[in-house]
């Protein structure tokens, strides 16, 4: 049997990502964990991008300044370890 942590690192998320999926979905996180590892294997990156932004806005208008903040890191590093998808690449 797997541990979290092990489908974790198999999963290509971090678990603040996996959080938010699960915060965005209202699931488990090992059920996130799955949805996200489905949504990179099969080019859903842009989705999870647009669920961590929808994270951040939801938080600002609940004037959560840090839960927002650390949403805004979630997405900065997310962007950064999955750049063949972002809206630059996308459009070379």
């Amino acid at each position: 049997m797997l541990t979290y942590e092990e489908c974790l690192e198999l999963s290509d998320l971090t678990a603040d990502e996996v959080d938010a999926i699960a915060e965005h979905e209202h699931m488990d996180p090992m059920i996130a964990m799955a949805l996200g590892h489905y949504m990179i294997t099969h080019a859903g990156e842009q989705k999870i991008k647009r669920i961590i932004m929808d994270d951040i806005e939801k938080a600002q208008r609940d004037r959560n300044y840090a839960h927002a903040e650390m949403l805004q890191k979630v997405l900065q590093h997310f962007i950064a370890t999955h750049p063949e998808h972002s809206p630059s690449r996308a459009a070379a």
